[in-house]
């Protein structure tokens, strides 16, 4: 049996020029826009050995609603096959979870661990989604610090990234660390 070649192609969105590497109708991986488009096509040969190539029909689907997304669009991903072989059973179930997350939404690493059984999972959850190999699609983007805190986001950009994607989406996201957050109360500037 002969495998079909991995390709890739870059698309535009409203967080800069995106990638998707893909076999057949199947996405073999997503990444978020790194500095230049070259970096972001490095990016994705490295991780897939992907050829440039024109999309399939169902590949061109997949990058309309994740366009579609990063507009603001309450797009639904869940259509789109990815191919998940050497993936670790764990990260599978965190993955799984990941993606029930609506758009606009947000859970914590701790809800996604008890969801999958024990709350003091939640540093492999965010181990999981920090290499997580289809973001936008797995929506890593969504999983947040306790209390909303917008902690650890490995995709180029950080943090910033995260925040601009729960933004286009609407979420309600925690109010960001001020430059008194560590002061004791009573010093604090009054508003």
């Amino acid at each position: 049996m002969v495998l079909e070649t991995v390709q890739f192609t870059l698309f535009p969105t409203a967080v800069g020029d995106c990638g998707i590497a893909w076999r057949g109708d199947t996405v073999v991986a997503t990444v978020l826009p790194e500095k230049t488009p070259v970096a972001t096509e490095a990016r994705l040969f490295e991780r897939t050995g992907a050829k440039k190539g024109q999309p399939i029909a169902a590949i061109e689907l997949a990058i309309q609603a994740m366009s579609a997304l990063l507009e603001g669009e309450k797009a639904d991903l869940s259509f789109i096959t990815c191919d998940f072989h050497g993936i670790d059973p764990f990260s599978m179930e965190v993955y799984s979870v990941t993606r029930t997350v609506p758009v606009g939404e947000t859970l914590t690493y701790g809800d996604v661990a008890l969801q999958l059984g024990d709350k003091l999972y939640a540093q492999r959850v965010g181990q999981a989604l920090g290499r997580n190999p289809f973001p936008i699609i797995i929506p890593c983007h969504r999983v947040v610090g306790a209390n909303g805190k917008l902690i650890g986001f490995s995709a180029p950009g950080g943090i910033e990234t995260k925040l601009k994607m729960l933004s286009i989406e609407g979420a309600q996201i925690a109010d960001p660390p001020s430059l008194f957050d560590d002061l004791p109360l009573a010093t604090k500037p009054q508003d």
